[in-house]
């Protein structure tokens, strides 16, 4: 398995998710290709899933909504987003992704 690719940024991080949405819960999978892949139980319709996804980093990572953005790949499963106010190792960290095993 593959490490995350996380691009430190000025202010924060930037990196690449594959986004599974319509699933039965919300939760971080793993690592896929280089890309966080989340399973999001909100369906792809009108926005749903994005807002979803930018509630549960949020939460998950401890910052706020407005800290969180998606940058690239609105309508894509792939996407690419900024997280403001945290490092790559917090980020993995708070994530359980700092020791991978596989």
């Amino acid at each position: 398995m593959a490490d995350l690719k996380i691009e430190n940024t000025e202010g924060g991080v930037v990196f690449f998710a594959k986004i599974v949405p319509g699933s039965s819960r919300t939760c971080v999978c793993g690592i896929f290709n280089g890309m966080l892949k989340i399973k999001i139980s909100a369906q792809p319709e009108k926005g749903k899933a994005n807002q979803c996804l930018v509630e549960f980093l949020a939460e998950k990572l401890g910052v706020k909504k407005s800290a969180v953005s998606i940058i690239s790949g609105q309508t894509n499963p792939i996407k690419q987003i900024q997280v403001l106010g945290i490092s790559a190792d917090a980020l993995l960290k708070k994530l359980n992704l700092n020791k991978q095993n596989d």
